[in-house]
């Protein structure tokens, strides 16, 4: 098929790639000579992300194209532009967030020793836990926000990634009542009782209100990662001795799931610093926290600029989140891991 290259629209998609052909990036195929591996890898998702841009405004074109309507038709090409702009904005966002990554974690390649001689295979009785991330079968919590309840679960089901004996967590979130999330988390526990993050099955659900009877149905399944498929690789989601200041990777899933988190407090109690209390309830800080609840940022690339603030008390692992931007916050408001469980503050 010959193509008109007179044509405005083919002009300005050419010259699009073109440039992003052209962006400068400091992998080559020799890279073993560079020792700056972090910012190749942003560089590359990032000219990997033009790309996706233009592909995806190309078949929003096609799609306007198939508009009967002249008005319609218009409307959809504007929203298609807009679309592209917007994502290509998102592009170098993110390009920015992981090159502020690779200066907190440095520029080595990511390639952790996933190992199964590493990690521990019997979840029903653990010989070293990890004090801030319970990993027992059976354990149970439940979350509230405004208007948001989660549920999260240890099964009794065990899955063998790489060779790596990973307990199964359920965690699924409600809004208004109705399921919005269901999602299998995959956790493996060394020996050193480091917890370790090593895949998800996401699945998201919407409910329409005329459908009868109304029903959850599945909408998309963004997110899912498994280490050793398409390049991922594993990551730890609580260290067995966090460090304050640093920080680490929950996830390596490159342009999926990347997850970081920094450590802010290793010993917190309420009272003792003004910004780690901001949206914190006092009573549940005061009950769960005695010098010795550690509190993380949470921060992706994907998202640029969004922190979650995590609070985890010994005993009881996660119990609060804030999102200090927004004021958004959920709470632990029941658990079966700790007699004090039994007493938590009401909402």
């Amino acid at each position: 098929m010959k193509i008109d290259t007179s044509l405005p629209l083919y002009a300005v998609l050419l010259s699009g790639v073109l440039a992003l052909m052209s962006t400068p990036v400091s992998a080559t195929s020799n890279d073993d000579d560079d020792n700056d591996y972090c910012t190749q890898t942003a560089n590359l998702v990032y000219r990997a992300c033009g790309f996706e841009v233009q592909d995806s405004y190309l078949l929003a074109q096609a799609k306007c194209l198939n508009e009967s309507d002249a008005k319609d038709r218009r409307d959809c090409y504007d929203e298609a532009r807009t679309a592209r702009n917007d994502t290509a904005k998102l592009c170098r966002e993110q390009r920015t967030a992981r090159l502020g990554i690779c200066v907190a974690v440095g520029e080595e390649r990511y390639d952790p020793t996933f190992d199964e001689q590493n990690f521990q295979v019997n979840f029903r009785s653990i010989a070293k836990p990890n004090r801030y991330f319970p990993l027992a079968i059976g354990s149970k919590w439940e979350f509230s926000g405004k208007g948001e309840q989660v549920k999260l679960e240890i099964l009794d089901r065990t899955k063998q990634i790489d060779g790596v004996t990973c307990v199964v967590l359920r965690d699924q979130v409600f809004v208004d009542g109705q399921l919005v999330e269901d999602t299998d988390d995959w956790f493996a526990l060394d020996r050193d009782a480091n917890a370790w993050y090593c895949g998800e099955e996401v699945k998201d659900y919407e409910t329409f209100a005329d459908d009868r009877p109304a029903t959850a149905e599945l909408v998309a399944i963004d997110g899912s990662f498994k280490v050793g498929r398409d390049g991922t690789k594993a990551g730890v989601i609580f260290q067995a001795k966090p460090m304050l200041g640093e920080t680490y990777r929950e996830e390596f899933s490159l342009a999926n799931a990347e997850d970081v988190s920094s450590v802010m407090s290793t010993n917190y109690r309420y009272g003792a610093d003004s910004e780690l209390d901001r949206l914190v309830p006092a009573a549940l800080a005061r009950q769960l926290c005695n010098g010795d609840c550690v509190v993380l940022n949470a921060f992706t690339a994907a998202s640029p600029g969004k922190v979650e603030r995590k609070y985890y008390a010994p005993g009881i692992g996660f119990f609060l989140q804030v999102v200090p931007a927004t004021g958004q916050t959920i709470q632990l408001v029941s658990c079966n891991v700790d007699p004090r469980c039994a007493a938590l503050p009401r909402l």
